[in-house]
């Protein structure tokens, strides 16, 4: 079965599965289809299935994709994900993938800003390999409430010019939220674009910041999606064009355009 925007339903199996930082897994899926056709910050809608029976699938950001295997970061929030820590290689789901719209990289951009808090790092792996290709050059600012709760730090560092690193414990980098880093590395970077991900309130931040440093900035927002193909409009988004499904709009949306709901910084976590 396959929609118009080319997403469908494909069988997937575990390739491995393993904890990568604390409470945090990365599980391999071997999904030829959907990795050749998925773009940076697109997502996949996943059937977890290994001794439980969930009715609704979940939402995953894709972190990589190459040779027909598909990485995917994920924190042990609920059950779900609790089943899906407990998932063995040879373990078979499904994904409907891939779905939504990802991240857009300029045709004259140069230079790039990513900005990721927490398990924000998830769709920023497969945007910074892209942005390598393209010769641009990155600074990311990678936060989180400890160093053990950093999140593919090792493949940033490799792929990008400058990682910036804070923790709101001040177990490694700069002690605090990681929206300390961005207002100096806008104005010391100067780049064409930013990229955000993370808890809404930092990316509220860092969209602010981007505004007055007058800096195209893009961000991708997290929801509850039920159905995560524009069907059950429980990912309502307010935006300066009316309401928009995250599922089918975004993720990725241009954050001058998001009407931002007011909350307290004391809730920015990473």
């Amino acid at each position: 079965m396959c929609d118009e925007r080319g997403a469908a339903i494909e069988p997937v199996a575990v390739v491995s599965n393993e904890r990568v930082a604390d409470d945090v897994g990365r599980v391999v899926f071997d999904a030829p289809r959907t990795a050749a056709s998925i773009a940076p910050g697109q997502f996949v809608h996943l059937r977890i299935a290994r001794g439980a029976d969930f009715i609704l699938r979940r939402p995953f950001s894709v972190h990589r994709a190459y040779d027909g295997r598909l990485e995917i970061l994920y924190q042990v929030v609920g059950r779900g994900t609790k089943v899906l820590a407990e998932a063995i290689p040879g373990d078979v789901m499904d994904v409907i993938g891939p779905l939504g719209a990802g991240w857009s990289v300029p045709g004259d951009a140069t230079r790039a800003l990513v900005v990721a808090g927490g398990l924000g790092a998830a769709p920023m792996g497969m945007l910074v390999e892209e942005l390598a290709a393209r010769e641009v050059d990155v600074t990311f600012a990678l936060g989180a409430p400890s160093a053990g709760r950093l999140v593919a730090r090792q493949l940033f560092e490799s792929l990008c010019r400058r990682t910036l690193v804070a923790t709101d414990d001040g177990s490694a980098g700069t002690c605090g939220f990681v929206t300390v880093l961005t207002p100096e590395a806008l104005e010391r970077e100067r780049p064409d674009v930013v990229y955000v991900c993370g808890p809404e309130p930092m990316q509220r931040i860092v969209a602010a910041q981007c505004a007055e440093a007058g800096v195209a900035c893009q961000v991708s927002l997290e929801r509850l999606m039920a159905c995560g193909v524009g069907a059950c409009l429980s990912c309502v988004v307010a935006t300066s064009d009316g309401l928009k499904r995250a599922c089918v709009d975004g993720p990725v949306f241009d954050a001058a355009t998001i009407a931002w709901e007011p909350s307290g910084d004391a809730e920015v976590a990473g």
